[in-house]
């Protein structure tokens, strides 16, 4: 089954309050509740779209599989690509947890990807 799963990105992005946020970049409060609570089986393309735009992403940052009980899906099956760890990736917590020679080098490597 196919589910909207927004949520380690707005972790990653540091967005404290993804409700706020989706209202304010153009989504009704009423779709930002279906898109913050994961609770729905359609969601419209263009809200992907807008989605995918405000959080720089692409529709498979937010989508996760989770295959139904009893189905197999060869290791290789494309959906297969679309199951996602449950990571608790906080770039804020991270960088404040990170020892300050490692935040340095982090920093440089930042900086000289952006000039390469």
């Amino acid at each position: 089954m196919l589910t909207l799963n927004p949520n380690p990105i707005f972790r990653a992005r540091g967005i404290t309050k993804p409700y706020t946020f989706l209202v304010k970049s153009g989504f009704t409060p009423h779709a930002a509740n279906i898109i913050i609570n994961s609770n729905t089986r359609v969601l419209r393309l263009d809200h992907i779209e807008l989605l995918c735009t405000v959080l720089n992403c692409e529709p498979n940052d937010i989508v996760k599989f989770i295959p139904n009980k009893g189905q197999n899906y060869p290791d290789n099956h494309p959906l297969m690509k679309l199951k996602q760890d449950d990571i608790n990736l906080d770039l804020q917590e991270t960088l404040a947890n990170m020892p300050y020679k490692q935040l340095k080098e982090f920093s440089n490597n930042l900086i000289k990807s952006k000039i390469d």
